[in-house]
């Protein structure tokens, strides 16, 4: 009986340890996110894409098990890799790739940076300079859209990208620490270069649309959450998220964009230009068009929401072995 007693008073001093290096990783990788936004040049992100380039070119064929092959070579490798360099780190040192991790995954400053960088040019009546900055932000042709169309082409950007480039990372760090922080951003960056409706990618990018999708389920919906609870305008929001979130053809996208379009009393969707076509988006929210000051209030409400995930994320991953402590003495109460 001594034994099993000090065994179990051991393990819950290693898990604890475990939570509360991905918990300062999570925080420290944000802070640094915050301070220096993505780096320049040589951002990792970018030299994955540039690989998965590569095997795309070598795999593709036009059918969806090409398309999962891409997904599970490159995801696959990834993980497989993320998952090695965890293990073989110390504690000290498991902090320190959680950290670097968290700020390749995340990119939430410089998606708030570009929103404001907009807005600072429709303010200054600077048309051209606003429809540079568009391709930073999304994939609609900048040419096809007058000042009310960037403004909302950025703020709903914004929107659908707080919950991809922040709270998505932050939620797969809290549940499977460096893989799931890399991984999710594998996922996500698949879905930008092939998950589209076109000819070329409309089956072998199924694979990454679907698995991003499935991915983002949770995160989207912390997200919509946390938008009605920082939002300011919480009655709002949760009605626009209930009433037009479903119409959105993103089962993620929809969510976070009605809840931003409800929290600052505006209307998103339309005509929609893409390079492989035009997309007519339901309406979400109700109110006047966006415009500049309205793209500085969705850039503040990104950053609220980013920040209240990462309280979130780093309050769970300490709660988690605590909760599971207390679930084996509960287990071991009713077997007695």
């Amino acid at each position: 009986m001594p034994r099993p007693t000090s065994v179990s008073r051991r393990r819950p001093v290693r898990w604890a340890g475990g939570g509360a290096s991905t918990a300062v990783g999570l925080a420290l990788g944000f802070v640094i996110d915050e301070w220096a936004g993505d780096p320049v040049r040589g951002h990792p992100v970018a030299g994955f894409g540039r690989l998965a380039g590569v095997v795309e070119r070598a795999l593709y064929r036009d059918s969806r098990v090409a398309g999962v092959g891409l997904v599970a070579v490159m995801v696959g490798s990834t993980a497989v890799s993320a998952i090695v360099a965890e293990r073989r780190a110390s504690l000290l040192g498991r902090v320190g790739v959680t950290a670097a991790a968290t700020w390749v995954a995340l990119g939430g400053t410089s998606l708030c940076r570009v929103g404001d960088a907009v807005a600072d040019a429709l303010d200054a009546d600077d048309v051209g300079s606003a429809r540079a900055l568009i391709p930073s932000l999304c994939g609609r042709d900048p040419e096809s859209l007058d000042e009310a169309g960037l403004c909302r082409a950025a703020l709903e950007s914004i929107a659908e990208n707080t919950s991809d480039a922040t709270v998505g990372p932050l939620v797969w760090g809290a549940l499977a620490g460096v893989p799931g922080l890399l991984g999710y951003r594998a996922v996500n960056t698949l879905d930008a270069m092939v998950g589209y409706r076109n000819d070329r990618y409309r089956r072998f990018g199924w694979a990454a649309a679907r698995v991003d999708d499935v991915a983002n389920l949770v995160p989207a919906r912390l997200a919509g959450v946390l938008i009605v609870v920082v939002g300011g305008a919480p009655r709002r929001a949760a009605a626009a998220w209930r009433r037009d979130s479903g119409a959105h053809p993103s089962p993620n996208a929809g969510v976070v964009e009605a809840g931003f379009a409800g929290a600052l009393g505006v209307q998103l969707g339309g005509r929609t230009v893409y390079p492989h076509g035009v997309e007519m988006r339901p309406t979400l929210g109700s109110g006047p068009v966006p415009g500049p000051a309205d793209l500085r209030a969705a850039v503040a409400l990104s950053r609220r929401v980013q920040r209240a995930t990462l309280v979130v994320c780093a309050a769970a991953v300490l709660a988690r072995p605590g909760l599971g402590v207390a679930a084996r003495r509960l287990s071991r109460r009713s077997v007695g």
